[in-house]
């Protein structure tokens, strides 16, 4: 059973905790502009380009250049601090020359190279607060409360910055609104910068002296951490095809949300709780029980049914999301986990942009029921390779492992004083 854990990790605690407050005021406001900007960019585009179907097809690349960039961008800030800086300026003049070619209603080929540009440039906020709560938690338990009031509050973000993002084009318009989102980027990491350099250099990430870094891809069991990550995001969003095809969209909304709030509160409670069983095992677990989750509407076809679903295939995925992060400290070197941070945010989104296709396949050619199963089906396979990667790891690399985690002992007690 798992048993609360008060004291050093409660959240009162894990605010309290030197440079914690500002740095986590700043990444938040630096979220919020993450979480403003898909309805204005959407609308702008369209606005620019006069089509759904072309602002649709731009706002694609512009996710998909985000997304496989990330791990590259985080690399860079973790190495070179200054990078932040220079990524937020980039981003902050390009988003607002994509908002000015919208409204002059520049040529399409203008209006996709700036989007595109502009995709380059987002700075690492995620990946980068992770990695500096890893560093200000003193234990283990204090890392899984911070890291888990650190993805509920960028879940409540998410889910409640649309509102705030219609609000702000119903009061002026779509580029306007674009432009004010650039500003906030500028605003939002100039506080994140300003409260880094108040900080001790122990505590900002980056590598230790004297050790030569990898990709954090070629980490023994961090692959394969993507991979739970990667299915559990294309399952929601098969899911959400199959429930608008079933029950319309209406509905969909409805029960999208039960998942938002699942989320949260699943985070919020994972936090307080210490588990007891190995972390790695959590991941393997999580999928099971989000895979049972989704496969309960496509027997029961009823719409409470698959709203309790979500709200638990909600907290699972969230939970999955910060034991990912928890993963990333015990399995990659300092020096390269804001990257790892950025490669989980990127198989997380790249499932989010390939289900979509997949579960429009399966409804048009299955219907929305066996799309349904189909989801669970995904998540059922995930686990499998996951238990399956588990089994060859612990037969065939143990040695190798035990080489690792001596090597990896002797990097910690290297820089045991920079960290703590």
């Amino acid at each position: 059973m798992p048993s609360p854990d008060r004291g050093s990790a409660s959240y009162r605690a894990v605010l309290m905790l030197p440079h914690a407050r500002s740095l986590f005021a700043a990444a938040m406001l630096a979220r919020l502009c993450y979480g403003l900007l898909a309805l204005p960019l959407l609308l702008s585009l369209r606005e620019g380009a006069g089509s759904y179907g072309v602002a649709g097809t731009v706002i694609g690349l512009f996710g998909l250049v985000t997304a496989l960039l990330g791990p590259a961008r985080a690399r860079l800030v973790e190495r070179h601090h200054a990078a932040l800086v220079f990524l937020a300026v980039s981003y902050t003049l390009l988003l607002s020359a994509l908002a000015a070619a919208c409204a002059l209603h520049l040529p399409v080929p203008i209006l996709a190279c700036l989007a595109v540009l502009t995709g380059v440039f987002p700075p690492p906020v995620g990946p980068l607060m992770r990695t500096l709560w890893g560093k200000l938690a003193t234990d283990e338990a204090q890392r899984q409360c911070a890291l888990s009031l650190d993805t509920a509050a960028e879940s409540t973000v998410f889910a409640l910055s649309p509102v705030l993002g219609v609000f702000l084009i119903a009061v002026s318009s779509a580029p306007a609104a674009l432009g004010a989102i650039a500003a906030l980027v500028l605003l939002g990491f100039g506080l994140l910068t300003a409260a880094l350099r108040r900080t001790p250099a122990s505590v900002r990430p980056a590598p230790p002296a004297g050790v030569r870094l990898r990709s954090p891809l070629r980490t023994a069991g961090f692959a394969s951490l993507l991979l739970p990550v990667l299915g559990t995001a294309a399952a929601l969003s098969i899911f959400e095809i199959a429930v608008v095809a079933a029950w319309g969209a209406m509905t969909a909304g409805v029960l999208t949300t039960f998942f938002s709030v699942g989320g949260i509160l699943g985070g919020l409670a994972y936090g307080r709780y210490r588990l007891r069983g190995a972390l790695a095992r959590r991941p393997l677990v999580l999928v099971a029980v989000s895979a049972f989750c989704y496969a309960v509407p496509a027997l029961v076809h009823s719409v409470p049914t698959a709203g309790m679903a979500l709200l638990i295939a909600g907290a699972c995925t969230d939970v999955l999301l910060i034991t990912a992060y928890q993963l990333v400290d015990v399995l990659v070197p300092e020096g390269s986990r804001t990257e790892a941070g950025a490669w989980i945010n990127t198989a997380y989104n790249l499932g989010a942009a390939l289900g979509p296709a997949v579960g429009g396949v399966l409804v048009d050619r299955t219907g929305p029921m066996s799309a349904l199963g189909c989801t669970a089906g995904l998540l059922g396979t995930c686990a499998v390779i996951n238990m399956l990667g588990a089994i060859r790891r612990n037969g065939k690399d143990a040695g190798e492992t035990s080489s690792l985690g001596q090597e990896r002992a002797g990097v910690k007690e290297l820089t045991a004083v920079r960290v703590r």
